[in-house]
């Protein structure tokens, strides 16, 4: 079973009609990846005190319902596919029993300068774990 995380929209998040504004959206996909980051072992910390960092180069998000104020969203994250520089992340928001947005993730892994370079092998096999079936 994948991880999963839930967070509840407060105020300040809203955009003028009264929903989560969609630039949020982004910031909670992103928790979620880094929670699951953590969980498996390659916190963003670790990736970093071993020489690499996980940059998003790509991501797609579907809007399907609106969230308001006080909802509680949840976030199941897992692996679309893992290449050796790259990796596709494939997330789903839901609140309740209603999906309200899918985002399809490309991250690149990069050395601390920014470069492009293969992810650690532990990394590669950990990921793989994780793929969606």
């Amino acid at each position: 079973m994948l991880p999963e995380i839930s967070i509840r929209v407060r105020f300040h998040e809203l955009d003028p009609y009264g929903h989560l504004n969609h630039a949020v959206y982004l910031s909670y996909f992103e928790q979620a990846r880094v929670d699951l980051l953590d969980h498996i072992g390659f916190g963003l910390s670790t990736l970093v005190s071993m020489g690499y960092q996980l940059v998003v180069v790509e991501a797609h998000v579907k809007f399907v319902a609106p969230v308001e104020a006080s909802d509680t969203v949840t976030i199941v994250s897992s692996i679309g596919d893992v290449r050796p520089a790259s990796s596709r992340w494939l997330q789903r928001m839901s609140c309740g029993d209603t999906l309200v947005a899918t985002n399809d993730v490309r991250a690149a892994i990069t050395d601390l300068t920014g470069r492009p370079t293969r992810a650690p092998a532990e990394l590669t096999a950990t990921l793989q774990q994780l793929r969606a079936t």
